[in-house]
C-alpha cells in the first residue's frame, strides 16, 4: 500500500522533510541557547556588587570595555580640549542634552567625558566651562555607543558642535588626533562649582546583561521554530495518510478506473427507455417490407391472376 513512497514525487518530499526538520530543530536549540546565555549573564549581573562602588582604576587597566569593566570607576588625567553637545538625551522624564568634553590625556589620546546633563534644546545653549589646567577625572566607564543605543541620533546633519552618538567612529571626523573607544560618566557635579547647574548621567547597564526584550525575543523564535518542525511531520503524515486511503479506493474498486467513453450497445433503449422514432424515409421502409412479405405469400397463379 505505502509503495508510493519510492515514486520520484514523494522521494522530493520525503527529502524535504528529512532536511527541514532538523534544521528547526537546530534554529529552536539555538535562540533557546541565546535565551539562556541572557539569563545566565542578568543572574551573574546581580550577584556581583554595583561596578560605581568597586576601587577606580586607571583607565588603560580596564580597556576593552566588557561587560565585567562597563560601569567600573576609571582614572585618567588630562586637559580638557573640544566641547560638543549631545542632543535628544532624556533623564527623568525630561528631554535634554549631554555635555561632552574631549580630555587629552599625556599620551596625546583623547577621552570623552560626559560633564553632565542639561534640560532644553541644545541649539545656541548656554554650558558651565570645563575645568583649566590638568585635571585627574574619575566616571564610571562606558562602552562606545552605536546605532541601537538609547537616544542614539544616527541621521547626521547636526549643527556644528553638536554630537549624535559617543563613539570613537562618530568623532574621528571631528579632531585630528586619536579618541578612546569609550567614554566615562562623572558620577557627581565637577568640583569648584563648574558644573553645579549640571546633573551627573548615571551609567548604563553593559548590553545584553539583562531580560530585555532581545531576550524575550529569543524564546518567542525557539516556540516558533519548533511549532514549524511540529507543523512539517504533520503534514506529511496527512499527505501519506491521504494517498494511502486512495490507493486503498482504488484496490478495493470504490473509486473505478477512468476508461473512452462508451455508448448504448446495439438493441439497447436510449436514455428515455424507448426505440427511435421512425421518421418519413422509416415508414416508407416499413411498408416496403409488409407489401414484400404479401407477394412472398402468394402463389405465382394467384400473383399473376391479381
Amino acid at each position: 500500500m505505502y509503495r508510493f513512497l519510492l515514486t520520484p514525487r514523494w522521494w522530493g518530499i520525503n527529502l524535504f522533510v528529512v532536511l527541514a526538520i532538523p534544521f528547526c530543530v537546530f534554529m529552536g536549540t539555538w535562540q533557546l541557547g541565546r535565551f539562556e546565555d541572557r539569563v545566565q549573564s542578568h543572574e551573574q549581573a546581580e550577584k556581583q556588587p554595583d561596578p560605581s562602588t568597586r576601587a577606580a582604576k586607571p583607565l588603560d587597566e580596564l580597556l576593552p570595555v566588557d561587560k565585567v569593566t562597563s560601569g567600573r570607576p576609571a582614572m585618567a588625567t588630562g586637559t580638557y580640549g573640544d566641547q560638543f553637545l549631545v542632543p535628544g538625551r532624556e533623564l527623568d522624564d525630561r528631554q535634554g542634552f549631554y555635555v561632552l568634553n574631549l580630555l587629552r590625556t599625556e599620551g596625546g589620546k583623547a577621552l570623552p567625558v560626559v560633564r553632565g546633563w542639561l534640560p532644553g534644546t541644545a541649539s545656541g545653549a548656554r554650558v558651565p566651562a570645563a575645568p583649566q589646567g590638568v585635571v585627574t577625572v574619575t566616571g564610571d566607564l562606558q562602552a562606545s555607543e552605536n546605532i541601537h543605543s538609547d537616544g542614539v541620533d544616527a541621521r547626521g546633519g547636526l549643527p556644528e558642535g553638536q554630537l549624535g552618538m559617543i563613539s570613537a567612529a562618530a568623532l574621528v571626523n571631528l579632531v585630528d588626533y586619536d579618541v578612546y573607544d569609550a567614554w566615562v560618566t562623572l558620577p557627581e557635579a565637577e568640583a569648584g562649582g563648574t558644573g553645579g547647574a549640571m546633573k551627573p548621567v548615571p551609567a548604563a547597564a553593559p548590553a545584553g546583561s539583562g531580560l530585555d526584550l532581545k531576550a524575550f525575543q529569543n524564546l518567542g523564535y525557539t516556540g516558533e521554530w519548533f511549532v514549524f518542525a511540529g507543523f512539517v511531520l504533520f503534514m506529511w503524515f496527512r499527505l501519506v495518510r491521504r494517498e494511502a486511503e486512495a490507493v486503498r479506493d482504488v484496490a478495493l474498486g470504490l473509486v473505478p478506473e477512468a476508461g473512452p467513453a462508451d455508448g448504448p450497445e446495439d438493441g439497447e433503449a436510449g436514455p428515455e427507455g424507448s426505440r427511435p422514432e421512425a421518421g418519413p424515409e422509416g415508414a416508407g421502409a416499413s411498408e416496403g417490407e409488409a407489401a414484400a412479405q404479401d407477394l412472398a405469400g402468394k402463389t405465382p397463379e394467384t400473383a399473376q391472376g391479381s
